[in-house]
Parts: C-alpha cells; structure tokens; sequence
C-alpha cells in the first residue's frame, strides 16, 4: 500500500516530463550544442588526428551533463511544491514524510535516466558510440550517476524554501560540480588544488564510470581516471548520505509545516 502514493509522485514526474516535450528537445540540444561547437575547438587545438578522440572523450561527461540538470529540473518541482502550497497535501497525508523525499529521488533518477538514455542513442547514430562499449557497465553508470545527480539535487531543494533561493543555491552547485568532474579534461591532468575539488566531487565518479563504460579503450589520458569498483562506491555512498540529510531536514521542516498549519 505504501507504494501507492509513492508511485503516484515518481508517475507526476514522469509525466511532466511527457508533456513538456521542450524539456526533452533542449536535454538533447545543450550537450550536442557542447559536443560540435566546443568540442570540434579543443580538438583542434590538440590536432586533427586527436580531434575525434577528443570528441568520444566528451561523450561520457555530456552524457553527465544531460543528468546532472535533469535531476536538478525534478528537485526544482520540489522547491515549486512548497512555494505553492502543494507540499501541505503531502506533509499531512499519511505517507512518512522522508518517503517524499525517495519518491522525488527516485523520480529524478528515473528522468534524468530516460533523458541521458535518448542522448546516447544520439550519441550512437552519429557514430561517437560504437564498438567496445560495455552495456551492462553503461546501464550501471546511468543510474548510479543519475541516482547521484537526484540526491544531490534533493539536498538542495530540502534546504530551499522559495524558487529565487534554489536557482542561486544551484547555479552556485551545478557549474562547478560540471567544470570540475573530469568531464571536459583528465582529471589527473588538472592542477594540484584543482584535482582535489574534483576528487571529492561526486560527479566526478559518475563521469569516471560512464568513462569506463565508452571510452575505457582510449589512452592514456583520455581513458578514465580511476578503478570503476571506486566510482561504484564513491556513487552509491554520497547517495546514501545526502539522501538520508535529506529526510531528516524534510522531515524536520514538515514537521514544522505541520503545527504551522494547524495553528493556521
């Protein structure tokens, strides 16, 4: 019984993103837009022999990209539910509140997976998908990439309280979480303070295993950076904690929500 209602908001979710077919086109667009402009200029900077592998190289960390605002996209429908009112149907349902917090986590994984799984068919019909992939590490690394992408987009909606407050709090998150993940050079390559930020960025262990997943066979350095049973376990345990902070806040909060509305 108790997946009912949790089923019902991962289904919300998933049909939003049906309905607003712009949400898909411009998921599609962004990282292809990176792919052709950005990545045909540093290729030519490191030469045209180097310029298609640098290119394949791009394909995982785009394929990040794709996630990484998809599940941020979900997270926002959060912090909309609360500005809105929305929340208070939920908070005083019988529903635990903490499993609010799942269903949206899940829901982001869900379409942040969905969205990177249309992009990677691109990927392949335009060739920079092909021999030597790994579809099971593949599969893996979507949904343990995206599984990260949506906790972390749930610890900063938990602590949002209006829509102007998450998009300064995310723009301050997303693009350095990007830069700095190895998605765009090799992490091993980046200057000393540099390669700290990334090593502790939990992103960078979702790039590193899609990494392993399409691009394993490319050397040194353009191959990935660390053992994916590290990125595996870096991935799986930030989810772990950020989601459970994100219940005990949530949980805390509609607590709070809760008096508030009944005093009301």
């Amino acid at each position: 019984m108790m997946w009912r209602p949790v089923w019902a908001l991962i289904e919300r979710e998933i049909m939003r993103m049906v309905r607003q077919r712009g949400r898909l086109v411009s998921a599609l667009v962004r990282p292809l837009i990176w792919l052709l402009v950005i990545g045909a200029g540093f290729g030519t900077l490191l030469g045209d022999e180097a310029s298609g592998g640098y290119q394949r190289f791009l394909s995982p960390g785009l394929l990040g990209m794709v996630m990484l605002f998809a599940a941020m996209l979900v997270s926002l429908s959060v912090v909309y539910d609360k500005e809105f009112g929305i929340m208070r149907l939920l908070i005083i349902s019988p529903l635990p509140h903490y499993w609010v917090v799942i269903a949206k986590t899940i829901s982001g994984m869900v379409v942040a997976v969905v969205q990177a799984g249309a992009f990677a068919v691109l990927l392949a019909l335009m060739g920079y998908i092909g021999g030597g992939v790994s579809l099971p590490l593949l599969v893996l690394g979507l949904f343990a990439t995206a599984l990260a992408c949506a906790s972390m987009g749930m610890l900063i909606a938990v602590w949002s309280s209006t829509l102007d407050n998450f998009a300064v709090i995310m723009n301050f998150v997303i693009f350095p979480v990007f830069f700095l993940s190895g998605a765009l050079y090799p992490v091993q390559q980046l200057p000393d303070v540099l390669k700290i930020v990334a090593v502790v960025n939990p992103f960078t262990y979702g790039v590193d295993l899609l990494k392993h997943a399409l691009v394993g066979g490319l050397a040194p350095p353009l191959g990935p950076d660390f053992a994916a049973a590290v990125d595996i376990t870096v991935l799986l345990g930030f989810a772990v904690v950020a989601i459970s902070v994100a219940c005990l806040r949530f949980s805390h909060e509609s607590a709070a929500g809760v008096l508030d509305f009944l005093r009301g």
